[in-house]
């Protein structure tokens, strides 16, 4: 008998709909039958069964790792396997409430079918942003409703998925009318200084389970990641242009810039809040992001 390779899989029982668990026997017949030794634990951070302990203890041990969760959970995997000396190859089976950054790679939703993917589908390499210290998959975000995914009750996500954040976004839409944050902004062929309402750095057409960017070719292993600025405005009237240009998709707007950027620095006086993957991501003054390119491989549709 051939020498097995070693899957570490990694389950976050409480991302989502509280599911993923479910999927536990599935997957290590799966991986079995695909000659695979399976190691299995659930993700309980702040223990010894978090996603970076696991990681560090089986560095160089195993030949894939797992990841049955959200955007969260994933955000939480690779960042620890960017620690790792020898990174095993990814899978990822999508039990959050958006899916974003799955849904980007063309992961499929149902769990079956990802499943098949995670241990049957090709490798494919893409980009990683890192933002200061901390990696992120799709998203870096700050201002209005950068919040609401990392904010949004569990419980609420788990009942409604994406609705929740829907029912979160509207009521914190009248404070953030009035959001803005004072900004400079100096990235690939870009030098703007004001006031906005809302910036991000992306790797994916969807955020929040809204596609923003219309048609834009965007893709996960180009070295590059979207940087959306939005201005923000002074009045109502405005903010209703605005919401109407990101509905639209409108090129050309004058309260939004959008630009394909592989590099990105963000000074402010005060600290600003961002959200990375969905989950709080940290306060800074200064906040550099750059895109490392094709640094994780992870297994998608052939």
């Amino acid at each position: 008998m051939s020498k097995r390779k070693r899957a570490l899989v990694l389950i976050n029982q409480k991302a989502g709909t509280g599911k993923a668990g479910n999927d536990t026997f599935p997957i290590i017949t799966a991986l079995a039958q695909a000659d695979y030794e399976p190691i299995v634990y659930p993700i309980i951070p702040g223990t010894v069964f978090s996603s970076d302990m696991l990681l560090d203890e089986y560095d160089g041990k195993i030949d894939l790792v797992l990841c049955s969760g959200g955007d969260g959970t994933l955000n939480h995997v690779v960042e620890a396997m960017m620690s790792m000396k020898k990174k095993p190859l990814l899978s990822y089976i999508p039990n959050g409430s958006t899916n974003d950054f799955a849904r980007g790679l063309g992961i499929p939703s149902t769990r079956a079918k990802a499943l098949e993917v995670a241990i049957h589908g090709k490798p494919y390499s893409y980009d990683l942003g890192k933002m200061n210290n901390n990696y992120f998959n799709y998203v870096a975000a700050f201002g209005a409703f950068s919040k609401v995914s990392y904010a949004t009750d569990q419980d609420l996500k788990n009942v409604l998925g994406y609705a929740a954040y829907v029912i979160s976004a509207i009521a914190e839409l009248p404070q953030n009318i009035g959001c803005s944050t004072h900004m400079r902004v100096e990235a690939d062929g870009i030098d703007e200084e004001g006031d906005f309402l809302f910036g991000s750095m992306s790797n994916s057409a969807s955020v929040g389970g809204m596609n923003l960017f219309g048609d834009t070719d965007i893709k996960q292993d180009d070295g590059k990641m979207e940087l959306m600025l939005i201005r923000a405005p002074k009045n109502l009237t405005e903010f209703n242009a605005i919401l109407a240009a990101l509905a639209s998709k409108e090129a050309g707007n004058p309260y939004i810039t959008f630009k394909q950027v592989s590099y990105a620095k963000f000074s402010c006086a005060e600290n600003v809040e961002w959200t990375l993957d969905g989950e709080f991501g940290g306060a800074y003054r200064d906040t550099e992001i750059q895109v490392i390119n094709k640094a994780i491989t992870i297994m998608v549709k052939p």
